[in-house]
């Protein structure tokens, strides 16, 4: 358990079970905590079993093996309740993760005309039936969405949340004053509908797999998952194709087609992303080892 002298944030429990099997995912504990990922005491993050001991993460707080680890150091070592090696690797993440997602959206995205669900898509809609300026309706909706995040998810999320939405403005405007670093890839919308996909899939999975969201749309599905129980990426799912609908009232049904291949690809992405661990990346190596074999 944590120090007695490091804050408490609120305890969330979302609950991820694997709709097959019944049994709870589980990432490795070397990275912080995600909504819905329990921790296991061996600091592996392999997956124990129905019957294992696990204690469920908290956003905003280290896994159980970091917590123990912490709680041995002085105070003076920690930092939000990290280690600072902990600390700088879950920064460091998180930053990637924003190069990532950023890099997609403004290079393929951008370029291509690809409508975009969630906020974004919302934010197109208040506009064009009711000329409402982007720039009240965006910051209006992401404050809607992290102030039920606050509610349901806690204070410990939102600080970890600041730091993506930093990063993520920032890398926007970076890739902004960059010339396009991608061919345009317009005459091939269905190539640039998977390949946004996997720059958005993969950065918001890491930036969700360190407890932050990049924006409202991810405070919004991982507040969904809390109450739910819905895997956090079936919840991207849910709303984007929900802004998606509403879109067809404006946009031709072609053009909503490649979104909605990206944000299914998209949803699937986050979720192997937020999941993946060591031994899942240990277990298709030898997977694919058995086949060389098999093939020889």
């Amino acid at each position: 358990m944590p120090r007695e002298t490091t804050q408490r944030h609120t305890d969330l429990e979302i609950s991820n079970i694997d709709e097959g099997s019944g049994e709870p995912d589980c990432m490795g504990s070397a990275e912080p905590d995600v909504p819905g990922e329990p921790c296991t005491s061996d600091g592996t993050g392999a997956s124990a079993g129905p019957d294992a001991s696990a204690e469920p993460c908290t956003l905003g707080e280290p896994c159980a093996s970091n917590r123990a680890a912490a709680s041995e150091e002085p105070a003076k070592f920690l930092i939000a309740g990290l280690r600072p090696l902990d600390f700088v690797k879950r920064i460091a993440i998180i930053l990637i993760g924003s190069a990532i997602f950023t890099f997609g959206v403004h290079n393929i995205h951008n370029v291509t005309g690809i409508t975009e669900g969630g906020i974004i898509g919302l934010v197109l809609f208040g506009n064009h039936w009711f000329g409402i300026p982007p720039s009240i309706v965006s910051p209006a909706l992401d404050c809607l969405s992290y102030a039920v995040a606050l509610k349901v998810l806690g204070g410990g999320f939102l600080g970890w949340s600041a730091v993506a939405t930093v990063a993520v403005a920032g890398f926007y405007r970076l890739w902004e004053s960059l010339p396009y670093m991608l061919p345009d890839l317009t005459d091939n919308p269905l190539l640039a509908a998977v390949l946004g996909a996997l720059f958005v899939g993969v950065g918001v999975g890491l930036v969700i797999r360190q407890g932050a969201s990049a924006g409202g749309d991810d405070a919004l599905a991982l507040s969904i998952s809390k109450i739910t129980g819905w895997r956090v990426g079936r919840c991207y799912l849910f709303t984007d194709l929900s802004v998606l609908a509403l879109s067809l009232t404006y946009i031709p049904v072609v053009k909503i087609a490649f979104s909605l291949i990206t944000v299914t690809i998209s949803s699937a992405v986050i979720d192997v992303v937020k999941d993946a661990s060591w031994d899942h990346v240990e277990q298709f190596t030898e997977w694919l080892r058995e086949k060389r074999r098999a093939r020889t």
